[in-house]
């Protein structure tokens, strides 16, 4: 897979204008939904910090974030991935929770309780503005099909210890969607993130 490989175009129909955001989330500013919202399942997970929050509403609407499948007992690449991503947080640490956020979703959701997660994500130093999200089979499923964190053949695609190490990233109001491998180097991700921006306001 190249560095930069752009996504297959999205193609969804719009979904409601505007919502409030979740008290959890400290912020109470209204966003419109983005132009191809409803592509995106609007499914419940559980975050590392024992939250519930939706996919859609809460993680990524009106957002600029990046996305990687993992699992907390992978032996060989999730931790690699993993120690990748602590420098792209550090290389972007001053905007990770505010107006970039982190989303790393288990490929186990029947192992990796909130619990297991919580205790992943502090042992490879994570801080705020990351999540590590679990939830029901079926639903982490369907994120990763539509996520396009899929391989055609399908036996290649039921291994778990070869799953597909990279990293999604874009902004989600804009429509702005690439992607690149886990393992490139973490100041390299920091920046392609960055070209996600919009324009500034003058």
């Amino acid at each position: 897979m190249n560095r930069r490989t752009l996504l297959a175009s999205f193609l969804v129909a719009p979904v409601a204008a505007v919502f409030s955001r979740r008290e959890a989330f400290g912020e109470t500013a209204s966003l419109p939904a983005g132009p191809r919202a409803g592509y995106f399942p609007d499914v419940v997970l559980r975050t590392h910090e024992n939250k519930t929050v939706r996919f859609y509403d809460d993680l990524i609407r009106g957002k600029i974030v990046l996305i990687n499948f993992m699992y907390a007992t992978c032996k060989g690449l999730c931790p690699r991935q993993t120690a990748n991503l602590v420098q792209v947080q550090k290389a972007l640490e001053n905007r990770i929770g505010r107006d970039i956020f982190m989303y790393s979703l288990t490929l186990k959701p029947e192992q990796d309780t909130p619990e297991v997660l919580r205790d992943y994500a502090k042992g490879h130093g994570v801080k705020p503005g990351w999540l590590f999200l679990t939830g029901k089979p079926d639903d982490i499923e369907t994120l990763r099909r539509k996520l396009g964190f899929a391989y055609s053949n399908p036996a290649r695609d039921k291994d778990k210890t070869k799953h597909i190490g990279v990293v999604l990233y874009g902004n989600e109001a804009l429509d702005r969607w690439a992607a690149c491998p886990a393992g490139t180097d973490a100041s390299e991700i920091a920046r392609y993130v960055l070209w996600m921006d919009g324009p500034k306001k003058k």
